[in-house]
């Protein structure tokens, strides 16, 4: 991918759709239709794809490609992943959006200091989590909620992480004397909005 310095990924083609060269596509993009706006996608051989069309599918879009005008030329690209240069995307959302990119990489602090760093960060259709390396332990998964991680400073490169909400520790065993030390009360707790998105 040498054309792009800071690569993100913004979806990944699927399936054929029909016989005249069109493609399923999924987006991550909060408006999938939005896709078209980046102008030149990529591959990560560097290959570049423009879209002429874009509509609506389901939980998918349907994108027609600048020199993809058959089903076999369609099919070849399955699984396919575009990204764009993150000098593409505008740094004006709201104050508790950001980008997957953005997180990856990100320290991860609680009150006893950094615990581990961001490795990735999923959708598998309840909500965003974040993949996280611990010291001294294999990956664990965390809800992306304000409950579980109510402070993130992308200019500081942390987050900061609720250990109880996260589910990094048990109730009862931070109660507990001897426990884990952490104290649940007077965190912030519940989500932003009632779909726990940030």
């Amino acid at each position: 991918m040498s054309k792009l310095q800071n690569p993100v990924q913004m979806a990944v083609i699927g399936a054929a759709h029909g016989i005249k060269g069109e493609l399923r596509v999924k987006t991550f993009t909060g408006d999938p239709l939005a896709l078209a706006d980046y102008g030149p996608l990529y591959a990560k051989d560097g290959r570049a794809f423009q879209i002429l069309d874009i509509r609506p599918a389901g939980t998918v879009v349907v994108v027609r490609l600048k020199g993809v005008n058959d089903r076999n030329a369609a099919e070849a690209l399955a699984g396919t992943e575009l990204f764009v240069d993150r000098s593409m995307l505008p740094d004006d959302g709201e104050e508790d959006e950001f980008y997957h990119a953005d997180l990856i990489g990100l320290e991860v602090r609680d009150d006893t200091g950094v615990i581990g760093r961001i490795v990735a960060v999923h959708n598998f259709g309840g909500g965003d989590i974040l993949d996280v390396t611990l010291a001294g332990r294999k990956g664990v998964l965390i809800p992306f909620t304000q409950a579980a991680v109510p402070h993130v400073s992308i200019a500081d490169g942390f987050v900061e992480i609720d250990p109880l909400a996260a589910g990094l520790v048990d109730d009862e065993e931070s109660e507990a004397p001897g426990g884990s030390g952490f104290d649940p009360k007077g965190r912030p707790r519940g989500p932003k909005d009632a779909g726990g998105n940030r």
